[in-house]
């Protein structure tokens, strides 16, 4: 054991006089985060927004005025004709007639027209969308008024008592779980973590072994009353203490600057990528002793690393990809150290719900060190 913690720190300390190395622990995982986490944040949505709207109000009649307040509470803002066209580039026009006609029953026609200015596609659909929505709920209040005040026509005071009475169905939306989606920093801090712990353990495990290799290291160190498993699990140990600060700098960032809550599922979080950086390290080590070569060495570890990470949904969310995918994530270790941490960090879950996630780990753990036993070469 003594051997296993002396290899390990020594490693670990070599490694952490290189400062380039420092760049791959520290900056390039941070400056991704940042990135995608914008990339990805939770947009302020449709619901929030309130386009503006040209109105031409013809009609001398209370059913324009009541139309007029129902465009404002379906989320549109009511301008005066004679506001710029770069104020609410579409209009609508209520005819003379329409307060007229629709007491009398009769078809009533609004106009819907492009005041020159220039908007948004998005705009544009939302303005559309408001002003359906301001006609059905038009229509719904004189359906209403007609079933409770039979053979009386509508009047204002009786439709505005209608708009002022609370819904008698309402729809409340939430995302599924107890905690919100995986969106902004809550999505790219454990994305991005698992991505770089994992390719930078590959790397610097399987080139720092074939570079060992190459220089005969490892040759004068099984001299000594050393064993083969001493050397195989102190070069293992020594990735995962690299691993180790890589993960504690990126999640007291996202903690403390990010405003990651880390905090409610930290030993779930800390356990998941304990098993993560030994699985990554001892396929690093693997891939050295396979391998001849630091450059050899350094293509194949980023030719399985990013598609690793791709594939587990480290850059996209994994539900946008189609079902076969997301089946074909849970192959690579990648894709159940993410789905770990997504259920601790975004979904609130327990240690006791990660138990399939950790048993999975440890199984990539287990084969990946009975491989690296079987094939050690110094």
């Amino acid at each position: 054991m003594n051997n296993i913690v002396l290899i390990g720190w020594t490693n670990t300390r070599l490694f952490l006089r290189d400062k380039g190395s420092w760049v791959w622990l520290f900056l390039m995982p941070l400056t991704f985060v940042g990135f995608m986490g914008f990339a990805v944040r939770a947009p302020s949505g449709p619901a929030e927004a309130r386009p503006a709207v040209l109105i031409d109000n013809r009609d001398e009649g209370f059913l324009g005025r009541i139309f007029l307040r129902e465009l404002g509470e379906q989320g549109l803002r009511v301008l005066s004709p004679d506001a710029a066209a770069d104020d609410a580039p579409r209009g609508i026009v209520i005819p003379p007639d329409f307060t007229a006609r629709v007491l009398a029953h009769k078809q009533a026609s609004l106009e819907f027209f492009d005041s020159g200015g220039d908007t948004p596609d998005k705009e544009d659909f939302l303005v559309g969308a408001r002003l359906l929505r301001a006609v059905i709920a038009l229509n719904g209040h004189l359906a209403e008024h007609a079933v409770a005040h039979p053979g009386e026509p509508p009047t204002e005071a009786g439709l505005a008592a209608l708009l002022e009475s609370p819904p008698s169905v309402s729809v409340h939306a939430t995302h599924a779980g107890r905690r919100p989606r995986p969106v902004g920093f809550a999505f790219s801090l454990p994305g991005n973590l698992v991505m770089y712990l994992f390719l930078n353990t590959l790397i610097f495990g399987g080139a720092a072994v074939a570079e060992q290799r190459r220089s005969g290291v490892l040759r004068r160190m099984a001299i000594h009353a050393t064993t083969r498993a001493e050397l195989l699990y102190g070069t293992i140990f020594g990735l995962m203490l690299l691993a180790a600060v890589q993960v504690a700098f990126l999640l007291a960032v996202g903690q403390f600057v990010l405003g990651v809550d880390i905090a409610h599922s930290l030993p779930g979080i800390v356990l998941t990528l304990i098993l993560f950086s030994w699985v990554a390290a001892s396929l690093g080590v693997l891939i050295g002793f396979l391998v001849t070569g630091e450059e050899k060495v350094v293509g194949i570890c980023l030719a399985i690393a990013l598609p690793a990470a791709a594939l587990a949904g480290c850059w996209w969310p994994l539900e946008f990809a189609p079902a076969f995918l997301q089946h074909a994530a849970l192959a690579v270790p990648t894709g159940w150290a993410l789905r770990a941490l997504h259920q601790l960090i975004t979904f609130g879950a327990g240690i006791s719900q990660i138990t399939t996630s950790l048993g999975a780990l440890a199984a990539f753990g287990i084969a990946a060190n009975f491989a690296a036993l079987r094939f050690f070469r110094i």
